[in-house]
């Protein structure tokens, strides 16, 4: 491979990195958000592996999986993920951030192979205008620097070239080994997956459009800065048989502060998507459903 390759990001033509474990009937896929890789889930799935079998997905661009010069889009994502899971069958989907507006655009893609998604701190902006002032005017310190093409490219390549390995000194909020794959990416594909996807992907249209026998469970933390709660609760007061659990306190990644709460929300979800009736929820289930979500 030569310099420009190198500097353009041109690693790789296979398939995306995969990891399989556990011998269950059912599928569960899992896919990480910006920046995110497999070791986002990977030590904290044992009590589950022996129920599922489990599929761990680095996403185009991301982690040990190719990083081509391209326009990193919704579809182009969605083509390179049903490349490695079109084969496994029906599948339940796990996203977060990132990977759960990827994780509603397969389903709304591939419906007849999905059963269940739940979609973790999804970012749920609706246009680029939206997120820019979201971003520009709310919470987020520095936010200005998520809405501006050159600054995210230098940001990122300072962060992959200068900070790569001390990150996991500096960033604490996260473990070792995720903050460590934080820099497995090009400013191509981080930059770009952000705009595609974050910004100007709708999400919300795909998921009202899902067929009735999906099941969805979103996972929210109530302190959320990146993903705000109330354009979630706003998305979900549409449509009453989705199930919405919000994490009190939590920040963009419930699935890191309570693994073992948010996999046993997800597995009763995948039992009741395995139900031969199908049946929609109830109100009444919903409810109860949201009273035994972990404090």
């Amino acid at each position: 491979m030569s310099w420009l390759d190198k500097w353009l990001g041109r690693t790789g033509d296979g398939g995306l990195h995969t990891e399989i474990r556990g011998q269950g009937v059912e599928t569960l896929v899992f896919i990480s958000g910006l920046g995110g890789t497999t070791r986002y889930w990977a030590s904290r799935l044992q009590s589950i592996e022996d129920r599922y079998r489990i599929v761990l997905v680095d996403l185009l661009g991301f982690g040990e999986s190719p990083k081509p010069w391209t326009r990193y889009s919704v579809g182009e994502h969605v083509v390179a993920l049903h490349k490695v899971l079109q084969p496994l069958g029906p599948i339940s989907l796990v996203g977060h951030s990132l990977g759960a507006l990827l994780t509603v655009a397969y389903a709304s893609k591939f419906p007849a192979q999905v059963h269940s998604i739940t979609v973790i701190g999804m970012p749920n902006f609706g246009s680029t205008e939206r997120a820019y002032r979201y971003f520009r005017h709310g919470p987020v310190r520095g936010g200005i620097v998520y809405t501006n093409v050159f600054l995210t490219m230098v940001a990122c390549v300072i962060t992959r070239r200068l900070l790569g390995r001390i990150l996991p000194f500096v960033v604490r909020s996260v473990p070792r080994e995720v903050a460590e794959d934080l820099v497995k990416h090009t400013w191509r594909s981080s930059t770009s997956s952000l705009w595609e996807v974050v910004y100007r992907y709708d999400a919300a249209r795909d998921l009202q459009n899902l067929p009735p026998h999906i099941r969805v469970l979103l996972i929210h933390g109530g302190q959320d800065l990146m993903a705000p709660l109330d354009l979630i609760e706003e998305l979900t007061n549409s449509n009453p048989r989705w199930r919405l659990c919000v994490m009190p306190g939590v920040d963009h990644h419930p699935f890191l502060r309570d693994p073992k709460g948010c996999l046993a929300m997800i597995d009763r979800l995948v039992k009741d998507s395995s139900n031969a009736d199908r049946q929609p929820d109830s109100p009444r289930l919903v409810e109860a459903f949201r009273r035994d979500e972990p404090s």
